[in-house]
Parts: C-alpha cells; sequence; structure tokens
C-alpha cells in the first residue's frame, strides 16, 4: 500500500549528508549550482540569476512533504561536515494507482565524483521503498549525461529504454534513457550498496 502523505523525520541522515527541506538562507549554496552551465546542462531549468533563485527556494522549501501524486519531494543535500548545500534530490510521487515514482538530483561541480549523489539517491530509493511503499522508481535522463547513467547503474537500476529523438529540449532534439527498479529488486541492492560503502 502506497502511503499517500511523504512526511520524513528530518533531517534524514546518511553517512556524510543530511537530507532536508530547502531554506531561504540557502540561496548562495543554491545559487553556486543553478548558475552554472555545466550543471544546468541536462537538467530542465535555464541557468539562472540570483531572483530566479530567490523564487526557485520560495517554491522549493514547500516540497518537504508530498501529499498527492503528480508532487515532488525536493531536498537540499547538505555536506554535514561543512553545513553546506551541495545539491539536491527529488523523488516524485508519479502515480498512486501504479505505485510508481520517479528520482532526481542536482549537484554543484565541485563535489562531483565523491560519491555524494550516489548516496542521497540511494536514500531516496530507501524511503521510497521502504517507507513510501512504491512498487517501481524510474529515472529519465539525457543519452548524453554519462554521469547520471553511471550513478543509476550504481544504484542497480536497470535500464530499460532509449528514446531517439524524443524531446526538443534547450534547442536540439534529445535522447532519453529510462532506468528502472522494482520494489522485489530493492533488497539485494540495498544489502550491496552496503557492503561497499
Amino acid at each position: 500500500m502506497v502511503s499517500t502523505l511523504w512526511a520524513p523525520d528530518y533531517p534524514v541522515a546518511t553517512p556524510r549528508l543530511d537530507l532536508r527541506p530547502h531554506r531561504e538562507g540557502d540561496l548562495h549554496d543554491l545559487l553556486r549550482y543553478h548558475s552554472d552551465p555545466e550543471v544546468v546542462r541536462y537538467i530542465p531549468w535555464p541557468v539562472r540569476t540570483p531572483e530566479q533563485v530567490r523564487e526557485a527556494i520560495a517554491g522549493r522549501t514547500k516540497q518537504g512533504v508530498v501529499s498527492a501524486p503528480g508532487q515532488w519531494l525536493v531536498l537540499a543535500m547538505e555536506l554535514r561536515a561543512e553545513r553546506r548545500v551541495i545539491g539536491e534530490v527529488l523523488l516524485k510521487f508519479d502515480s498512486e494507482t501504479d505505485a510508481r515514482g520517479e528520482l532526481g538530483y542536482a549537484m554543484a561541480a565541485d563535489v562531483a565524483g565523491h560519491g555524494y549523489a550516489t548516496e542521497a539517491a540511494h536514500e531516496m530509493l530507501r524511503l521510497a521503498f521502504d517507507e513510501f511503499g512504491l512498487h517501481r522508481v524510474i529515472a529519465r535522463l539525457d543519452a548524453r549525461n554519462d554521469a547520471s547513467a553511471r550513478l543509476a547503474d550504481r544504484l542497480g537500476m536497470r535500464r530499460e529504454a532509449h528514446f531517439v529523438r524524443d524531446e526538443f529540449f534547450k534547442g536540439e532534439w534529445t535522447d532519453t534513457l529510462v532506468y528502472a527498479m522494482l520494489a522485489e529488486e530493492w533488497p539485494i541492492f540495498r544489502s550491496r550498496f552496503h557492503s561497499e560503502n
């Protein structure tokens, strides 16, 4: 049974991160990656100005609870040792009938390659399957985004589709990859992740 109210106890702690709702005080940290052309290259928002980031935070502060299909749980990834927000991790309640969710993330370029996004995404899968009762979680990504494809592989997600030139994205036709994991597959990869980390 899918929980129709997603309201984790905050912060959701991982070994190095605190996942929690955004706050107004996150502006400087978010500006660092929301305004970086390389970070937003494969993300459906433009390079943002300080005012646009301020508007984005105003929306994100309300996305720490999900109560209906179509809504996103959007959590700041705060690096505990530095008390700095280094990115965000997202989980969409896509369908109550199909018990389906969608995973996403964005992260500052200067901390890429240290496993933080994998750590945060793994914890979101735990919430999705163990707490929210989802049956299936997908990740949709630009086929050129090799780093995100490697992350999905590390999580144990299965590549299910490669759609060719299916989206007109930021001025060009692009391919989309779809990865997925089922609830019955999750315990295998949860155990494997903990044994490797």
